[in-house]
Parts: structure tokens; C-alpha cells; sequence
């Protein structure tokens, strides 16, 4: 009888507990938060609106594009809000990976679904099998990778710790980034640079290379933490001054160069210090014996 009352106890604590964190949440972070998710869905919504002439000179593609990027900023300033006012907490986290998912998950793989769509609607000698053939294989990278952004979320999820103020890099290639490559390629594919039109057939292929990014166990650098926040070397402001002012020049070509740059320095390092590293290890080993025998 006394365990079964201690049990009751129990429960009812942590029912009490958690009825607690439900009733109080951070107004601001988590309304920033959720205008992470909405500019996801937005961008949803405008991918289905194909290449037709949106906002100005920008096509419903570019604007889904840009969408994405806005929420990428709305994700950053909703955690750098929580941790300067001490008010992070696992709802806060939830709901920034249920937003992610959707602005960095689901939009920028609608996105290219929908762009991909529209160029092969204009290649009428296509046969029958050959366009449900591509059609399947689009369908299968856009999958693949909506499905390895809800793991990459899951896994952070239960490996990260509320505060992030001392982490220095991440294992896999974060959400943002990888949408970041996706969306960059639309926006430059829909500003119309001459010899340029076909970077958009790489598309699934590049997708595929970004899903397994995400899962997979390469570092990437947390840049604001270690570039940003703190005090930096001179250098570094001279550093961020030269991209910015590469961004403003020529805005499509910048965005393409910094997402790729950033989600293919991890892979070119392993790559480096696993095959060619190892291969001229292996090398001056073989030399070094050789010398040594008679």
C-alpha cells in the first residue's frame, strides 16, 4: 500500500510539472518561432503558384526562395532571443523543430519538385517512360531528403542541451544550410544568368548529397559562435565586410557560393584527410621500408 501511494505521488508531481510548463512559455521567441513556420508555409504556397510572375520582377519560385531565407533568419534570432533573456526551454525546442521541418524540410523539397515539374512540362519529346521515370526519380529525392531533415531534427533534438551558447560545431549538415543550397540554386536557375539554365537538373542529385549530409557524422562549424559571438581578430571583420559586400553586388551568384561553400567544406576535409592524406601516408610508409631494406 505504501509503494502504490509513492507511485501515485509520483505521477501526480509530474503531472503537476508538466500542466507547469504548459501554462508558461516565452511569448516572443516562440512568436518568432512560429513565423519561422509560417514563412515555410508560405513558401509552400507560392511554389504551387509555379513560374508565374509574382512580386515586381521576381517569379513565385524566387519568392518561395526568399521565404525560405526569411525564415532562416527567423530561426536564428528566436534561439539568440531565448538565451539572452534565460528563457530556453524543451517547448521552445519542439516547436523550433516542428517549424524547421516544415521551412527547411518540406518547402525547399516542394520547391524543387515544383521547378523540376515545370522544366520538364517544356521537353515535349519526352516518351511516356522516360518522363515517369523522372518524375519517380525527383519524387525519390525530394523524399529521401524531407526524410533525412525529420531524423537530422530528431537526433538534435535528443543530443543537443538547451543552452547553445558554448557549442562550437555541429554533427551533420544543419537544416538551414542544406535548405539554403536548395533555394540559393532556384533563386539563381530564376534570375535568368545566360549559359546557366541547365544548374537546375542538378537539383535531385544535389538533394540526394544533402540528405546523407544530414545524417551523417561530419562537424560543421557553428558560425556564429565561432566567427561572430565574442571577441574576434581584426581579420574577422574585414572577412565579414568582404561577404557582405559580395552579397550586395551580385545577391543570386553570393547565395549560391556561400550555402554550397559551407555545406561541401566538411565533406571536401573528410574526404582529404580520409583518401589522400591516408593514400600518401601509405606512401612515404612504403618509401621509408624500401629504404630500409637491404
Amino acid at each position: 500500500m505504501p509503494r502504490l501511494t509513492t507511485e501515485a505521488t509520483k505521477r501526480n508531481l509530474l503531472r503537476r510539472v508538466r500542466r507547469q510548463r504548459l501554462n508558461y512559455i516565452t511569448i516572443l521567441p516562440s512568436l518568432i518561432t512560429v513565423l519561422n513556420g509560417l514563412c515555410g508555409f508560405t513558401a509552400v504556397v507560392f511554389a504551387s503558384e509555379g513560374a508565374k510572375p509574382g512580386l515586381g520582377h521576381f517569379s513565385y519560385f524566387s519568392l518561395a526562395g526568399y521565404m525560405v531565407l526569411l525564415a532562416m533568419i527567423a530561426d536564428t534570432l528566436d534561439g539568440r532571443l531565448a538565451r539572452i533573456s534565460k528563457s530556453t526551454s524543451s517547448f521552445g525546442g519542439q516547436l523550433d523543430s516542428l517549424c524547421d521541418i516544415v521551412s527547411f524540410g518540406v518547402a525547399p523539397a516542394f520547391l524543387m519538385l515544383k521547378v523540376l515539374e515545370h522544366k520538364l512540362a517544356g521537353f515535349v519529346v519526352l516518351n511516356r517512360v522516360t518522363d515517369d521515370f523522372l518524375q519517380r526519380f525527383i519524387w525519390l529525392a525530394a523524399a529521401a531528403y524531407v526524410s533525412c531533415a525529420a531524423i537530422r531534427l530528431a537526433r538534435f533534438n535528443v543530443e543537443n542541451e538547451e543552452d547553445e551558447s558554448s557549442h562550437m560545431s555541429f554533427i551533420g549538415l544543419p537544416t538551414p544550410a542544406a535548405a539554403g543550397v536548395i533555394v540559393s540554386v532556384v533563386i539563381f536557375h530564376q534570375k535568368g544568368f545566360p549559359g546557366f539554365d541547365g544548374i537546375v537538373y542538378a537539383l535531385p542529385f544535389l538533394s540526394m548529397w544533402l540528405a546523407v549530409m544530414m545524417v551523417s557524422k561530419l562537424r560543421y562549424p557553428h558560425i556564429v559562435n565561432q566567427y561572430i559571438r565574442g571577441r574576434k581578430p581584426f581579420g574577422y571583420l574585414i572577412r565579414a565586410l568582404l561577404l557582405a559586400g559580395l552579397i550586395f553586388w551580385q545577391t543570386e551568384p553570393a547565395l549560391v557560393l556561400i550555402f554550397c561553400t559551407f555545406a561541401g567544406g566538411s565533406f571536401v576535409k573528410w574526404l582529404y584527410y580520409r583518401v589522400i592524406r591516408r593514400r600518401e601516408s601509405r606512401e612515404i610508409l612504403l618509401g621509408r621500408t624500401a629504404n630500409v631494406e637491404p
